[in-house]
């Protein structure tokens, strides 16, 4: 600016201007000021009265941890009340994954206290991948009190390690109720995913996995109860505040014989099979045995890897229910019901047929289990003796249609309503089965073969165990596994009761002399047993087979013998009980004969039945748990020894790949025959593999 220039007048702030400004300026911030306060303290009564449960809520939750207490299942109990499936106190320890800080050293120092073997690690990793991280995961149940201390002791090296005392299942009978009762195991990840049901998580609980166990799980599960702890911010336990007991679940009553069932899975020794026994005026299953079984206890526990391939690689199948998923030819077994039929039919017990050994269809022939043949016999004595040809000869006068109509009013064929989660029902073949099934028509081999159980017939024991409960009873029996207080009548069968007469008088025959199953003739005082023995083949006799003798179903490997089938009903007169038996290539009926006879023995003579079986034992090996127990010794010394063979053949493969020449072999050994000595290593280790 130049010097001189003209400046403009300053503006003059009066005193009441200034105070205008201040007071203007100091509304504004005090209503600014207000409506922060406002919030605040709009914000603090939400606090304070919306919010209030939810944050007393969270305080209680940092002062107080609540645990669920799992519940005791309920009992499954026999018809008499005996127990089948309890529980007892046990120590468990688990791991919450969520909770380890390291991993690896909590599982090397649990390793230490617990003595885990290298199969309970394998699993314990196993589970470990597979488990969620807030998951439980069982690392040892039923453990000793001792070990179960010492962890306790070093709980503060071990976050997310929980040891617990609880309850677990127990089944006192081991395998003998294995395929019964099935088993409990923990919840998978699965299923909390499906139900979001904190309880399948808690420590210590189990569901059922397979079994009665499985099917009546929401019955026999019970209400977790729970226990609330004060604690410290770092979750150290002040003192337990209140509990609130678990309700045990229902207890579940079956229509088993306690007894019997056991009795008869011992009685099985070393066959593989099913036995089923029935009540023949109710339909009640008094017992259902599928052997050789699995231990349900082991899976309870947690089964190891060792023993699970132990029992998968067992070619008797010990994880096959065979009662219910087993499918076999019935054999001869079918012949009293075949019988009924034609009877039904209009065909006259007293009518004959000539069996000469042999049964001539075109340039075919179809031979009699006797080959000399029985003459000319009868219903009566077909029956006694089991004639293939008489049963050849009728089936064709009467047609397949009859028979299959006969067979599936008897049982065959059919699924019952039982608490089971599956079951095969077989085949009972017809003209029109076999079109819809292969769209090929019905030929007369079709209808020989079918008369006397062969060809495309399959039933499973359950099935033959019903058939001949029907056939005793003349009622449309149908079984049952849950015991009732109040029964309906079953319906009579659609058959004159004439000609069941006929029917179980034959069959009372076969029990006696000159009967298939003589030897099974009941060791008791005025108790009569009647039956039908059966074989089934598993392979087919060739012309060249029989001309070199190669007939007989009882001799060779075990997997090409015949079956062994045999149902029965006592006492003959005033029908019982019922039984259906099945042993797999045990090469005729007569072992199965005889251990219904000890079945039939032990519900009227417990004892002299027991004499029995402990006369047959030590030539099986001892009783289940022993053989079990020799089996487990013996596939883990193979394991070991398998595992050595391997070790030794990988060193010598190793050996013979890369022959690092000794000192030793260069001082002996010429310079120019070295490659020759290395070269002649390689094919020996290539002749080894």
């Amino acid at each position: 600016m130049k010097i001189g220039a003209h400046r403009p007048p300053r503006r003059l702030v009066t005193e009441a201007q200034q105070s205008f400004t201040f007071a203007r300026r100091t509304l504004v911030l005090g209503a600014a000021q207000g409506a922060v306060g406002l919030m605040l303290a709009a914000r603090m009564g939400w606090l304070a009265v919306a919010e209030h449960d939810r944050f007393t809520a969270l305080a209680e939750s940092n002062r107080a941890r609540s645990t669920l207490i799992p519940p005791r299942r309920g009992w499954i109990v026999d018809r008499s009340g005996k127990p089948i499936a309890v529980n007892r106190s046990d120590f468990r320890v688990d791991l919450i994954p969520d909770l380890m800080r390291d991993k690896d050293a909590e599982i090397a120092l649990l390793t230490q206290i617990l003595r885990l073997t290298p199969d309970d690690l394998d699993r314990l990793h196993e589970m470990l991948a597979k488990a969620a991280g807030f998951q439980p995961v069982a690392v040892i149940e039923d453990l000793d009190f001792e070990r179960f201390a010492q962890v306790n002791l070093r709980l503060p090296d071990l976050p997310g390690v929980m040891p617990a005392r609880g309850f677990s299942r127990f089944y006192p009978a081991g395998a003998a109720v294995a395929h019964l009762c099935g088993y409990v195991g923990a919840a998978s990840a699965e299923d909390y995913k499906k139900a979001h049901d904190p309880l399948l998580i808690t420590p210590g609980f189990k569901v059922g996995k397979q079994g009665l166990e499985k099917v009546f799980d929401a019955y026999v599960r019970g209400k977790p109860g729970a226990k609330r702890s004060e604690v410290t911010a770092r979750g150290k336990l002040v003192r337990e505040l209140t509990t609130q007991a678990e309700v045990p679940g229902n207890t579940l009553h079956l229509t088993i014989d306690a007894g019997l069932q056991s009795y008869l899975a011992e009685r099985m020794g070393t066959e593989s099979g099913s036995a089923v026994v029935i009540d023949a005026r109710n339909g009640d299953i008094l017992a259902m045995v599928a052997m050789p079984a699995f231990d349900p206890n082991s899976f309870s526990r947690g089964i190891s890897h060792d023993e699970w391939n132990m029992l998968s690689a067992n070619d008797h199948l010990p994880l096959l229910n065979k009662t219910l998923q087993g499918l076999y030819p019935p054999g001869s077994t079918v012949k009293p019901m075949n019988a009924l039929a034609l009877l039904e039919a209009g065909v006259s017990p007293d009518d004959h047929v000539l069996c000469t050994g042999r049964y001539r269809v075109g340039n075919s022939f179809f031979h009699c289990w006797q080959h000399r043949g029985h003459g000319a016999i009868d219903m009566h004595r077909a029956i006694q003796q089991s004639c293939d040809v008489y049963f050849y000869e009728m089936a064709r006068r009467v047609g397949t249609p009859r028979i299959a109509a006969t067979a599936r009013t008897l049982g065959l064929g059919q699924s019952f309503p039982l608490p089971v989660t599956s079951q095969r029902y077989g085949t009972v073949p017809d003209p029109d089965w076999k079109m819809r099934r292969y769209h090929k028509s019905w030929t007369v081999s079709d209808t020989l073969n079918s008369s006397i159980g062969q060809g495309y017939t399959l039933v499973n024991p359950l099935q033959l165990a019903v058939m001949a409960s029907r056939l005793a009873s003349g009622r449309v029996l149908v079984p049952r596994l849950v015991h009732r207080t109040t029964d309906q009548p079953a319906e009579p069968l659609a058959v004159a009761p004439e000609h069941l007469a006929i029917i179980r008088a034959a069959m009372g025959r076969v029990v006696g002399p000159g009967g298939t199953a003589n030897s099974a003739r009941l060791p008791l005082a005025n108790v009569a047993m009647a039956g039908k023995t059966g074989s089934a083949q598993v392979r087919r006799i060739s012309m060249a087979d029989r001309a070199a003798g190669r007939v007989r179903g009882d001799i060779g490997a075990w997997r090409t013998r015949d079956h062994g089938l045999f149902i029965a009903f006592a006492p003959v007169d005033t029908p019982i009980y019922a039984v259906g038996i099945i042993l797999e290539h045990a090469g005729h009926g007569t072992a199965a004969a005889q251990m219904a006879r000890d079945a039939i023995t032990y519900l009227y003579d417990p004892e002299k039945a027991q004499a029995t079986l402990a006369r047959l034992q030590p030539s099986w090996g001892g009783d289940i748990a022993t053989r079990m127990a020799r089996e487990r010794a013996a596939w883990q010394a193979q394991q070991v020894a398998q595992k050595v063979a391997d070790a030794a053949e990988a060193a010598s493969v190793d050996n013979a790949a890369d022959p690092a020449p000794s000192a030793t072999a260069s001082a002996v050994a010429p310079p120019e025959e070295a490659p020759t000595n290395a070269q002649g290593g390689n094919d020996a280790g290539a002749m080894d593999e």
